[in-house]
């Protein structure tokens, strides 16, 4: 009996460390700025401003307009950027060294979904990075940013970014 419960407890474990044969793509909506909006003038008028975020910052890096949308203090929780208005536009103009785009058009992000609670609102997005395990191969996840809103712009940000080599 004793035998018969190691054997088992060996094959749970074994078929745990296993990955999953298939995963579900992460795909974006169709019209990604059709979630932007929400009945709740508070909640919409946050959902504005992180549209703006995405598209003319994020997507077309117009930083110098980031004053727009963010705030003087800004409380950056990524580990790659400083906080404040001028540390972030620092990271993106300086250390990724983005390359402005003058005509911003519609939001191409592949954003899966837009949330607002209180004065938070949260985008997911759908990214795919190399496969660790197999050379030449990809996988789908989701990326998230969330934004603390105060007066309409964004004063506080989270994302699940890691410190980079």
């Amino acid at each position: 009996m004793m035998q018969i419960r190691k054997l088992t407890l060996a094959a749970a474990l074994l078929a745990a460390s296993l990955p999953l044969a298939a995963q579900e793509p992460v795909v974006g909506v169709a019209d990604p700025e059709a979630l932007f909006v929400d009945s709740d003038p508070a909640k919409n008028r946050n959902k504005q401003a992180a549209l703006h975020i995405m598209r003319e910052l994020l997507q077309c890096n117009q930083w110098d307009r980031a004053g727009e949308w963010i705030t003087d203090r800004y409380i950056q929780h990524n580990p790659n950027a400083q906080s404040g208005l001028a540390g972030v536009v620092t990271f993106f103009t300086q250390v990724l060294q983005v390359q402005r785009t003058a005509d911003c058009g519609k939001l191409t992000t592949p954003v899966v979904a837009v949330t607002a609670e209180g004065d938070l609102v949260t985008v997911m997005i759908a990214r795919s990075y190399p496969h660790p395990r197999n050379a030449g191969q990809t996988y789908s996840t989701t990326w998230f940013d969330t934004w603390r809103f105060l007066d309409g712009k964004a004063d506080e940000h989270w994302d699940p970014a890691t410190i980079t080599p």
